[in-house]
């Protein structure tokens, strides 16, 4: 079972690159909650922190793929570092901002210049898909590995982010992710090994990568998949405090990671059946059904249980979906096209964070959850419509 996780680390230099890109990785799961807690801590209202955050998390939605897009005509060195010196730069600018009370317009503007941030997702990505293109299983495998190691990101990252900020000062947050950032970063772009070169784009393709047949239908489907996530998540805060056991949101969420990540790496090991856009299908059909018994939890023990089920859903279909796109995109276009995706991930969650939160304000606790379930199904029925005109794409 472990062999293939062996097998994709065979190359000359892939640890190296996947390390970096994990430490390089960490700050965008850091950044949204970390600005949240700064601007919190010292005095500004949720409803400044919350906007300030948005603001980043959309600009970074909108900004990302055009900064993948010049690393796809550039090379990724070229790109990564400039556009890193500036995500840190403004970084630093946002906590200057927010010690000395400026107004706050400067907040916005600072974490708008923020949102430069590499997709480092999607860097690393391409770099596997360099290294095993003629091996879809290895492929599939690292694609896995890579999904399993976005839910430690997610795990750890918001974690550090806030005891920091709440433990040490209030900027320590924002401040920690600048620096891994900037670390991370540049350990990767060292790596010129495994660089993929810059190949000429075919002559049909023209603007964005959203051009591609096939391709704005899994940014779709990856926007509902991220509102159910998102929402998820808040909740699952709301439920356990509404149950009076608000501290244990954070292990009940961190069973749903785990279930995410065991069920990742239990899937890249298996080799791939059948065509990827059926095995696409499925994935968000199951994450559809399992997410529904989160309606009808009785208690935070049971609900432990089904996060754990309903979370098993999530990597392979994040997964699957990586796959498909790198079956799609040309090589001149993958790391744009794998950022759009991602885009479209984190889109969903800030909609789902959004939604839930109106939902359980207007209803109680458990209806953020429908949420959650709505999501969850519109991703299906997306894929479910789509799978013809999926299918064609694929075949070209």
């Amino acid at each position: 079972m472990l062999s293939d996780y062996r097998r994709i680390f065979s190359p000359a230099g892939s640890l190296l690159f996947s390390t970096a890109g994990f430490i390089a990785r960490l700050p965008q799961s850091m950044i949204g909650v970390g600005i949240v807690t700064m601007v919190s801590q010292l005095g500004g209202e949720y409803r400044l922190a919350g906007s300030v955050s948005a603001t980043q998390a959309f600009a970074g939605a909108a900004v990302g793929p055009q900064i993948s897009r010049l690393v796809d005509r550039h090379g990724q060195r070229r790109v990564v570092l400039p556009a890193t010196a500036v995500t840190v730069a403004a970084i630093c600018a946002l906590l200057l901002c927010a010690r000395y009370g400026a107004p706050d317009w400067t907040l916005y503007v600072a974490a708008a210049v923020a949102g430069c941030m590499p997709s480092m997702g999607a860097l690393v990505r391409s770099r596997w898909a360099e290294l095993h293109r003629r091996s879809p299983r290895l492929l599939h495998t690292a694609y896995a590995l890579e999904s399993v190691l976005d839910e430690v990101v997610y795990v750890v990252g918001p974690a550090l982010a806030i005891t920091l900020s709440t433990s040490v000062f209030a900027e320590a947050g924002p401040l920690t992710a600048a620096v891994l950032l900037a670390v991370g970063v540049l350990l990767f772009a060292a790596q010129r090994r495994t660089e993929p070169p810059v190949r000429p784009a075919p002559q049909r393709a023209g603007g964005s990568a959203l051009r591609i047949p096939g391709l704005g239908l899994l940014v779709l489907t990856l926007t509902s998949v991220g509102a159910s996530y998102g929402s998820v998540e808040v909740a699952t805060v709301a439920y356990a405090g509404a149950h009076d056991h608000k501290a244990l949101s954070g292990p009940l969420l961190g069973v749903y990671a785990l279930g995410s990540g065991l069920a990742g790496a239990v899937f890249g090991a298996m080799s791939p059946r059948g065509a990827i856009t059926r095995r696409l299908l499925v994935s968000v059909w199951v994450m559809a059904v399992t997410m529904a018994p989160l309606l009808f939890a009785p208690g935070l023990a049971v609900l432990a249980v089904v996060l754990f089920v309903a979370g098993m859903s999530v990597a392979p279909t994040l997964i699957t979906t990586m796959g498909l796109v790198a079956h799609l995109a040309p090589a001149a276009q993958l790391t744009e096209s794998i950022t759009w995706v991602v885009s479209g991930l984190s889109v969903g969650v800030a909609l789902g964070y959004a939604a839930s939160g109106w939902l359980i304000d207007a209803a109680g606790a458990p209806a953020g959850y429908w949420v959650a379930c709505a999501a969850a199904l519109l991703a299906a029925s997306t894929v479910s419509l789509a799978l013809p005109r999926l299918t064609r794409a694929d075949a070209r």
